[in-house]
């Protein structure tokens, strides 16, 4: 199962030898850290002693500038953050809601499953949380819901372990036999870049203002992470919203 874990802006060497640590015993090692305080993070001595005997694991992060570098073949985003968003995916507990998205994660072929985490000092950033199918928020006690970045990922990487079977039976979970060719899942830069041609055509037309968009593309990106289109679809929408421009602009093919 494609998984990958995502660090925005870390703040911390220890934190990312700690996560180095957290994501090799449950048996995952592809992530990402996007824009990290320290550019040389992989190589600082706090980072090394952190990992404690995956040093492996926190050689094999890559360090890119932006978000979506780091999601290039993902389809389906966790975001992780105490609190809802307005206009924002709905809110959910890791144990509950990965239960039910590994079932389905397992037949639907192409793309995978990322999991995204903000900067220790002030968590995700609102439009890094918009982009997401769901906000895992890990219960906590009321009075004080702080995690550690790493003690965070250490429980979202076995939450999702245990929801694909445990170390036991993952090997052999049988899976349905796929019917036709398949067509993957659009991965998340391509549906941002279906938005952004979206929201040029919509401008085009006069439906959209910029100057007060009233929360229209969060809205429609809320639309096609539910319908979580293929790439074929993503193609045919973007080949609409050509359509609607060149229209716009007076021109007919």
């Amino acid at each position: 199962m494609p998984t990958r874990f995502v660090l925005i802006e870390p703040s911390h060497a220890g934190n990312v030898g700690a996560v180095a640590r957290a994501l090799k015993v449950m048996g995952f090692d592809d992530w990402a850290l996007v824009r990290p305080r320290w550019p040389d993070v992989l190589q600082r001595p706090q980072a090394l002693e952190r990992a404690s005997g995956a040093v492996d694991v926190l050689q094999r992060a890559r360090i890119v500038a932006t978000l979506e570098e780091a999601l290039q073949g993902m389809s389906h985003l966790c975001a992780t953050a105490m609190m809802p968003r307005d206009f924002g995916p709905p809110t959910a507990a890791p144990r509950p809601y990965l239960e039910a998205l590994a079932p389905r994660v397992r037949v639907q072929p192409g793309g995978g499953v990322a999991f995204l985490f903000g900067p220790e000092r002030y968590g995700m950033a609102n439009d890094d949380v918009y982009r997401c199918h769901v906000c895992l928020r890990i219960p906590t006690a009321p009075a004080y819901g702080s995690l550690n970045l790493a003690a965070a990922v250490q429980l979202i990487a076995y939450e999702w372990r245990q929801a694909l079977g445990g170390f036991d039976d993952a090997a052999t979970v049988a899976l349905p036999a796929r019917r036709g060719p398949a067509d993957p899942l659009a991965d998340a830069p391509a549906v941002s870049g279906l938005l952004a041609h979206w929201e040029q055509a919509l401008q085009a037309i006069g439906f959209l203002n910029p100057a007060a968009p009233k929360k229209l593309m969060p809205r429609l990106r809320r639309l096609l992470l539910r319908a979580a289109p293929t790439t074929s679809e993503v193609h045919i929408l973007r080949g609409v919203a050509r359509a609607v421009i060149d229209a716009a602009q007076g021109r007919r093919r």
